[in-house]
């Protein structure tokens, strides 16, 4: 996620220059001028034929395509929001979850366990929402559960599993009650819940057809738009033309970006930082007290 400064006018250019859309735009953007540049000499210096305006077709076109670009640019925000507020969630929940677990547990090497085993949730989530869990970010997990976590398929859902059995384990044990199991298992459950959420937004893309219809609108739309503006600006149309088509293309890109907002693109959430913060939360919360009894469980 890109960091600025929203009070900066004279760095937008900066910023949209090193959009990593940018290039992917100006490809297209390129094609178009020399599109519009072609046909202005083929019609005005080669044949001279003046052309008939089409603003009025285009102006009201243009209406309509803004519609559906507001549409499109609303609906993807609303992903990327919802995936901010999950993601905010999860931030208090593990707080939530740490704090309850210092207070109610004497065992300090199990408090540090589950914390670790919190910590590894909120890491393998992150991947698991991208392409797949990075074992090198659970290093300080024990042997045996990296080995287990190997063999299955959703490693989130291993490692909640693996906070419900130490806890149901302390129940059982008479380390807590059950009213303490009860304040546990809320927070618990609050995990698979933001995870089923964040899943959601990342396996249901916006319909094929639609997406489909709102490129070739557009592109029909910025390649028939110098027959609008040839015949009154000549060859001034080629960047006008570059402009407009800019404008337009880049609102869909932007939405194609943020519609899937746990990737690594610039616009993306922060969810590396969000891990992080979350690891340093928990580890103020539940500090690591070193004795070597568990560095030799830990480790």
């Amino acid at each position: 996620m890109v960091h600025y400064d929203p009070k900066q006018w004279l760095n937008v250019f900066y910023y949209v220059i090193k959009w990593s859309g940018f290039r992917q735009i100006m490809k297209i953007i390129l094609g178009i001028g020399i599109f519009n540049f072609l046909l202005t000499w083929y019609f005005l210096d080669l044949h001279h034929y003046r052309i008939e305006s089409t603003s009025v077709a285009h102006s009201l076109l243009g209406i309509v395509l803004g519609l559906f670009l507001v549409f499109r640019t609303n609906t993807a925000y609303d992903r990327w929001w919802e995936g901010r507020k999950l993601w905010g969630a999860l931030v208090n929940e593990t707080r939530n979850l740490a704090l309850k677990i210092n207070a109610i547990f004497d065992d300090q090497i199990k408090k540090v366990y589950l914390r670790d085993l919190i910590t590894a949730y909120v890491f393998a989530m992150k991947e698991h929402l991208r392409f797949g869990v990075l074992y090198e970010e659970l290093h300080y997990l024990p042997k045996s559960d990296l080995d287990r976590i190997k063999d299955v398929d959703h490693k989130p859902n291993y490692l909640s599993g693996r906070i419900y059995e130490e806890v149901n384990s302390a129940y059982k044990n008479g380390e807590i009650s059950g009213e303490q199991l009860f304040l546990l298992d809320k927070e618990i459950k609050a995990f698979t819940d933001i995870i089923g959420a964040c899943e959601r937004i990342k396996n249901t893309p916006i319909p094929f057809s639609y997406s489909v219809y709102i490129k070739m609108f557009i592109l029909v739309y910025v390649v028939t738009l110098p027959f609008a503006f040839m015949s009154d600006f000549l060859y001034a149309s080629v960047p006008i033309t570059m402009v407009v088509s800019y404008i337009l293309i880049s609102i869909e890109v932007i939405g194609e970006e943020i519609e899937d907002p746990f990737g690594r693109d610039q616009n993306d959430l922060p969810t590396d930082e969000l891990s992080e913060k979350i690891l340093r939360n928990l580890r103020e919360i539940i500090p690591q007290k070193e004795t070597k009894e568990q560095e030799s469980i830990l480790n």
